[in-house]
């Protein structure tokens, strides 16, 4: 399996050398220079085997001979041992075709766990193998830098520095990160946004001479790694509602682009999808763009569904590479007049979009509403994020004899805010987590200055 920029200008990769480098050296993102196909009766085989078994087969193609099949297999297994729930992403009927997909199980309970418990193991994998030390940096807008930190404590190889937007996660998120006292674990609070924090770590991968030699890491959705680890629940789910031999139909509460793309991604490996609905908070640029062609930059609004709170979408790139016929020169010259001003897709490509994508925005005042609705209909309360996943899957369903299957992100216990603004007084932590609030917390704050992170990373880094 070989990997090549969304921008056309970087070399091809292997997959030990995508998860070590992240960013292509043009600026894009890798993508599989072709996608791995199931037949309709290797999907089939996938159902009632465990969630590991599945894994393996799903992400083996992408894997290729970088891996052998034994050490693959031991890396999968040991990723969803810590998992808090034997099926690790368990689905819950809401309604007669409508699913809820639990993807808050791991340890930090977001579904970023289920990428980065993989991550962190094929990174300590590949480094040891190499000798080589390195150096992790990445912006999160609440569950990514918990997820990623706990991935990557026990770590051997790689020393980890997490930016998040000073008080603009919330607490829990926030303490899942600062309260990992890890030798290895080095938290920094950005006294501006999430993308003020995004921004640094891209110019920190385009220019990597602070480091003096040593590699730098990605973490984020930027690396392969976790879009490919996505990609197996999309499966999982699809199995157990009758897929091969029916359709089905999911909703993502999706800001960065990086889990419906992994959607996406099955859809090109044979799952039957009829449709992916994006849901998204007042930062709507996903909306947008997949309803009105409207692909612009807004002023960015802090919401009660925080890890949405994002004005430019990563990850989209990677769609926009495929709706432009794998053209990356087209893809470059697109997002360089995006970076000055509005525009619009090509009218094939957007309609290219419209054909498997819908997509949903919420406001505060709408999220407050579904929580309490929800609640009510079903008995599950749900985090903010996925309360917009609830209501545009309701909005947005194309046919109703579809099983419908909306993503629950995270767990409402992270969410405290916007459950108790909603009505109930509060979601309790999981056992695991008592004791939270007590623990003692360890971070910097730092203004948006990149020379001032590069100057911090140097001066804690261990290697």
């Amino acid at each position: 399996m070989r990997y090549i920029s969304t921008r056309g200008q970087a070399p091809a990769l292997n997959f030990e050398e995508v998860v070590l480098t992240g960013m292509a050296s043009d600026g894009g993102l890798y993508v599989p220079e072709s996608f791995p196909t199931f037949s309709t009766e290797e999907i089939a085989e996938f159902a009632g085997l465990p969630y590991d078994e599945v894994a393996f087969r799903v992400m083996k193609p992408f894997v290729g001979d970088s891996i052998d099949d034994d050490t693959f297999r031991t890396i999968v297994r040991e990723s969803y041992a810590a998992f808090n729930h034997d099926a690790v992403t368990p689905l819950k009927q809401l309604g007669s075709h409508h699913f809820l997909l639990e993807l808050f199980h791991g340890p930090t309970l977001a579904f970023k766990d289920i990428a980065l418990q993989l991550l962190g193991r094929l990174l300590d994998h590949f480094l040891g193998k190499r000798g080589e030390k390195a150096v992790i940096m990445g912006a999160t807008s609440g569950d990514t830098g918990s997820a990623a930190i706990e991935g990557c404590k026990p770590c051997e190889h790689v020393d980890i520095f997490i930016l998040h937007p000073h008080n603009r996660v919330s607490e829990v998120q926030r303490r899942q990160m600062t309260t990992v006292l890890a030798p290895n674990v080095f938290n920094i609070a950005v006294e501006g946004d999430f993308d003020d924090a995004q921004a640094m770590v891209k110019a920190s991968f385009a220019d990597q001479s602070f480091l003096n030699g040593t590699r730098l890491v990605a973490v984020n959705s930027i690396n392969w790694a976790r879009i490919m680890a996505q990609v197996v629940y999309y499966f999982v789910s699809a199995v157990a509602v009758g897929s091969p031999h029916r359709e089905v139909s999911f909703t993502v509460p999706s800001a960065n682009f990086g889990d419906i793309f992994a959607g996406y991604v099955a859809t090109r490996m044979g799952l039957p999808v009829k449709q992916l609905v994006v849901a998204t908070n007042a930062n709507d640029i996903l909306h947008r763009t997949l309803h009105d062609n409207d692909f612009s930059r807004k002023t960015l609004m802090p919401t009660l569904a925080p890890s949405m709170d994002i004005v430019v979408s990563s990850n989209f790139e990677r769609l926009l590479f495929d709706l432009y016929q794998r053209d990356g020169q087209a893809v470059s010259d697109l997002l360089a007049r995006f970076s000055q001003g509005p525009v619009q897709l090509d009218a094939q490509a957007w309609s290219r979009a419209r054909e498997l994508f819908d997509s949903f925005a919420c406001d505060d005042a709408t999220i407050l509403e579904i929580i309490r609705e929800a609640h009510q209909r079903t008995g599950e309360l749900l985090d903010p994020h996925t309360a917009t996943g609830y209501r545009a899957a309701e909005r947005c369903q194309r046919d109703t004899t579809t099983p419908m299957i909306t993503l629950a992100t995270a767990h409402p216990a992270k969410f405290e805010e916007a459950v108790q603004q909603a009505g109930f007084e509060g979601a309790p932590l999981p056992e695991h987590m008592q004791g939270l609030m007590e623990k003692e917390e360890r971070y910097a704050v730092l203004p948006a200055d990149l020379e001032a992170i590069h100057r911090h990373v140097n001066a804690h880094r261990r290697h």
